[in-house]
């Protein structure tokens, strides 16, 4: 579980009863095979001004795997996508973005989403709390 990743090889070591050098072995064969992938900073986007969440689902004009990666690479370049995710279902996309307001969201939504020839769908859905979030 990710639940804390400040903690210092000796409190993870004490919580797991394993001696410190074996507990940072086993850590750093971890991070080697790629099951730690990174580590992170939890932010609240209110203090940063990106308090606007929305979760977008995406259909595509054409199911082509050049048009999947067109968009994709749409979405890696925008910084206002948090995440991107091909589903199954009734659309091929679901989107998180993060911005300031109704006006920063309307403004991608035509700029960004509107511009791109391969998006023949979108449904807005905006988050209004989130009383469960356990991205890290």
């Amino acid at each position: 579980m990710a639940a804390d990743c400040r903690l210092t090889n000796a409190e993870l070591s004490q919580r797991i009863a394993l001696c410190p050098s074996a507990c940072l072995r086993r850590v750093q064969e971890l991070e080697r095979l790629g099951v730690i992938k990174g580590y992170r900073a939890v932010l609240d986007p209110a203090r940063l001004d990106l308090g606007f969440v929305a979760c977008v689902a995406i259909g595509l004009s054409r199911h082509t795997p050049a048009e999947q990666r067109g968009f994709e690479q749409a979405m890696r370049d925008c910084p206002v996508v948090r995440e991107c995710h091909n589903v199954t279902g009734a659309f091929e996309y679901l989107i998180r973005v993060e911005v300031a307001d109704l006006p920063a969201y309307k403004r991608f939504h035509a700029d960004v989403l509107g511009g791109l020839l391969q998006v023949s769908m979108i449904t807005s859905y905006i988050v209004m709390e989130s009383p469960k979030d356990e991205r890290g």
